[in-house]
């Protein structure tokens, strides 16, 4: 048993740690975005904030997306129906990139309008509405360079979305300093630099990850899409993890509002604890993630569902021993990191609380993590959407305004119901993996597409 858990774990590592280096320096590139914004003035750090809130609608969309992608490529692979494979990524592609339109023109044509709406001053909503528009003109693009890389990865290939990645983000991080801070004769464009070069990022991966896929450079390869079922099972599997990406970040606004309605502080700590910690830990569950997904869906595709299974509880065990022990360390040791954001007291104070939260919670949301791309794998998307959606309308939203502010506990609530938010969302999707039925869904689709045998 020892030798089986240390195999897979291998396994994992081999094809998490691309993910993991690609997911760091993208943390890095937005780091780099946040501190060159803040040179300019605090009134373009408010606007890309709030820019931000609306960028996340077509992240969660291209990602929700991926989630089909690879579902659909990892049991394909599996398989060995590359045929049926190729046709999944190809559809998969153009779904994004249709999908992405309305969120271009809905930018180009309503970015102050939308910033404006959250009662932003006039300045604000001005410049927070020149980088909406330039950042969500690429929403296209941003959805074909999600979903390009979870389809690859799904072949088990995790390595050439890395390599791409990391030099976009390079490049992004180039652009943002030359183009926003007018450095090498380059004019000084402020926020709509750092909106440039995010834009220029997000056409360079998806342009580049295509030819990939168009040429030899990949195992996987473009085709010409004719099969309606396959269509019909990526927008089955997408669909819900869509929504559990819409959902997610539509709770955001009453959370921000019941934050703001303890203090100004209280709102600022929560971002530092929670930038904080996913910076620390966000890398190692989104690898664990992907590997899950990949090593699951490919057993499945094999006919293995007892393997998968193995894999995906194996997968968790290594998440807690990582992720869980990152997590504890931040716990103890929050005030000195919390102190390199910011230097006010009740800041401070009220972050190291956030912080602690999030470590003393962070093996049960690194179980979520890992079982929710088991089960993506597996393509049952519909118990993440539950557990999260749930989550945060019970605890998080619920617990927090009913102790926080009906009860008159103030922040104490938002530390309770942030952390039962993530032990809930673990204890669901632990169950779903342990009783559901995900390997006989996984199997009559594999059926329906023709990819058994």
């Amino acid at each position: 048993m020892r030798e089986r858990f240390v195999s897979v774990w291998r396994r994992v590592l081999s094809l998490s740690w691309p993910v993991m280096v690609e997911q760091t320096t993208r943390t890095l590139m937005r780091t780099v975005d946040i501190l060159v914004t803040a040179l300019f003035s605090p009134v373009a750090v408010a606007a890309i904030g709030l820019a931000d809130l609306y960028a996340r609608f077509p992240l969660w969309v291209g990602l929700g997306m991926g989630s089909g992608a690879i579902a659909l490529s990892s049991q394909d692979t599996g398989s060995g129906a590359t045929a049926n494979r190729d046709e999944a990524i190809t559809q998969a592609l153009g779904l994004g990139l249709l999908v992405g339109v309305p969120f271009a023109v809905g930018g180009v044509l309503y970015g102050e309008a939308a910033i404006a709406l959250l009662g932003a001053p006039d300045e604000v909503a001005r410049l927070g509405g020149q980088y909406l528009a330039i950042v969500l003109a690429t929403a296209p693009a941003r959805h074909v360079a999600l979903i390009a890389a979870r389809s690859l990865q799904g072949t088990g290939d995790t390595r050439t979305p890395m390599y791409v990645n990391i030099v976009a983000n390079g490049l992004n991080i180039l652009g943002s300093l030359t183009l926003g801070l007018g450095l090498f004769g380059a004019p000084r464009l402020s926020i709509v630099g750092v909106g440039i070069a995010t834009a220029g990022a997000n056409l360079f991966t998806a342009g580049v990850l295509v030819v990939a896929l168009a040429t030899d450079w990949a195992d996987a390869n473009l085709t010409r899409p004719t099969d309606v079922v396959v269509t019909k099972q990526l927008l089955r599997v997408s669909a819900p993890s869509v929504a559990e990406g819409l959902v997610s970040t539509l709770a955001e606004f009453p959370l921000n509002a019941i934050l703001l309605g303890f203090g100004t502080e209280v709102n600022a700590a929560f971002h530092i604890g929670r930038r904080l910690y996913q910076q620390l830990t966000g890398p190692l569950s989104r690898g664990f993630n992907v590997g899950a997904s990949i090593l699951v869906g490919q057993s499945l595709g094999a006919g293995d569902p007892e393997t998968a299974r193995f894999e995906g509880w194996a997968t968790v065990a290594l998440g807690i021993g990582t992720v869980g022990v990152f997590g504890l360390a931040l716990a103890v040791g929050a005030r000195p990191f919390v102190s390199l954001f910011t230097d006010d007291a009740a800041t401070v104070t009220y972050a190291v609380d956030f912080a602690r939260v999030y470590g003393l919670t962070a093996g049960f949301l690194v179980t979520f993590s890992v079982l929710q791309g088991a089960l993506a794998g597996a393509s049952e998307t519909r118990a993440p959407f539950l557990a999260r959606t749930s989550g945060m309308v019970l605890f998080m939203l619920g617990v927090t305004y009913v102790v926080g502010v009906v009860l008159g506990y103030g922040v104490l609530g938002a530390y309770f119901g942030i952390g039962l938010t993530y032990v809930w969302m673990a204890a669901v999707v632990a169950g779903s993996f342990h009783y559901s039925g995900w390997a006989e869904r996984a199997a009559s689709m594999l059926e329906a597409r023709g990819s058994v045998g």
